[in-house]
């Protein structure tokens, strides 16, 4: 088990306030504010948890880019959409869902709707990672929502990336959508739970 590095910050500040304020005897409030910052810090450290995971070895299976639950399933420019909710209790990390190259990260500033917004996807921060492999085109919307302020790409231009290599990370709750060619069989469905690199989302025909 591993902590990505943006996570850091956010677990070190508060872990060393809450001994500050223990240490320095600040009474009955200076202790609840202790418990409060000491809390917050590892719950930092476990919402931004890097797990090992075995990634799935049939050429033909395209995997999550991430954990969460399956929202939607639709049609958008062509190409199948499968877009999946993450919540503040999974991991935040992204991966590519097949082997490839990619050929574009494009960054979109925008608003912090909350991701159950039909229009978040579209007026929402994000990062669109497009992957180029045999089977076609692949990309990887990472959204930012109510309180995710903050969208990551790990990956860039002209990266060759191989199934469940990480790519991004969202801070905090959000969404992310996975745009698959047409010809995929999709063997997800609304409301299944996903795990990064080792849920099946769909099959190359």
């Amino acid at each position: 088990m591993w902590i990505a590095k943006e996570g850091w910050p956010f677990i070190i500040v508060p872990i060393v306030a809450g001994i500050v304020l223990f240490s320095v005897r600040f009474g009955f409030v200076g202790s609840l504010l202790g418990s409060l910052c000491l809390i917050f810090g590892l719950f930092c450290a476990f919402f931004f948890r890097d797990p090992s995971r075995t990634i799935v070895e049939d050429p033909a299976a395209i995997v999550s880019p991430c954990d969460g639950t399956v929202m939607e399933i639709t049609k958008e420019n062509g190409q199948d959409v499968i877009r999946v909710f993450l919540s503040v209790f999974n991991v935040h990390i992204q991966r590519a869902p097949v082997a490839g190259t990619v050929v574009e990260v494009r960054y979109i500033p925008g608003k912090f709707l909350p991701a159950m917004k039909p229009e978040a996807c579209i007026v929402n921060e994000q990062n669109v990672i497009t992957v180029a492999a045999q089977s076609g085109t692949y990309v990887v919307k990472q959204i930012a929502g109510i309180l995710a302020r903050r969208v990551v790409a790990w990956s860039k231009t002209g990266d060759v990336l191989q199934k469940g290599d990480k790519i991004g990370l969202i801070k905090f709750s959000s969404q992310v959508d996975l745009y698959v060619p047409p010809s995929t069989d999709i063997t997800v469905k609304v409301g299944d739970k996903v795990t990064g690199g080792e849920t099946i989302m769909g099959k190359i025909r």
